[in-house]
């Protein structure tokens, strides 16, 4: 059983940075696509990023040139680094890992952290 672990949340003012980290007690296999959502108070859960085994990226637009995604296999870690952080990325952020392909046999999520950007 894979447990994922996020750290890095907490409160920042608006244009300040922060970067989440991501942490899998098992073994994640190097094959599979790592993400961070949020979820704001009221709103539906959103992809805000995920990394593909090959290295490459997808952002929400919301994010593009803001936030940057990274996995580091060896310490079966994700990160995102958040930059210029605005009021409206204030929301509880989840890691995920899912396999590649569909429909998904396992996925993967952890407990959330909170990000609040104050303005």
């Amino acid at each position: 059983q894979v447990q994922l672990v996020e750290s890095g949340g907490g409160l920042v003012q608006a244009g300040g940075s922060l970067r989440l980290s991501c942490s899998a007690s098992g073994t994640i296999a190097s094959i599979n696509t790592m993400g961070w959502y949020r979820q704001a108070t009221g709103k539906q859960r959103e992809l805000v990023a995920n990394i593909f085994s090959t290295g490459s990226t997808n952002y929400a637009d919301s994010v593009k040139g803001r936030f940057t995604i990274s996995r580091d296999n060896a310490k079966n870690t994700v990160y995102l680094q958040m930059n210029s952080l605005k009021p409206e990325d204030t929301a509880v952020y989840y890691c995920n890992v899912r396999p590649p392909w569909v429909p998904v046999t396992y996925d993967y999520w952890g407990q959330g952290t909170q990000v609040t950007v104050s303005s």
